[in-house]
């Protein structure tokens, strides 16, 4: 989904998932949405997501940091297709508010100066 490449060294990676519909639980579907991915604070690439899942992930599913343990999304890879740089931080955030980067608000104020 990036259109360049992540680069050598150390960066922050956050990608966001907004909301662009109601959901059907009647037929089983959830909203469809945008995905977006940023490498340090900029936007490198996003996508329209059909739909999303209406419910839990159940006893196998969940969140996964640096590996894929379960089933994978796609069939350009195998399980557990691990990660083999160096994880600093991670944060999930699941409140439904896109994320506000009030550094980089901040340097841009001040680059103005």
């Amino acid at each position: 989904m990036s259109n360049v490449p992540v680069p050598e060294g150390r960066h922050k990676l956050r990608f966001e998932c907004e909301v662009t519909g109601k959901p059907d639980i009647k037929k089983g579907q959830g909203a469809p949405g945008r995905g977006q991915l940023y490498i340090d604070g900029k936007l490198v690439g996003q996508t329209d997501i059909p739909l999303t899942m209406p419910l839990s992930l159940g006893l196998g599913g969940g969140i996964v940091c640096g590996a894929d343990t379960g089933s994978p999304v796609w069939d350009k890879y195998k399980p557990p297709f691990k990660f083999t740089g160096k994880l600093h931080s991670t944060t999930v955030d699941v409140s439904g508010e896109l994320i506000k980067d009030d550094e980089a608000t901040l340097r841009m104020l001040l680059a103005r100066q």
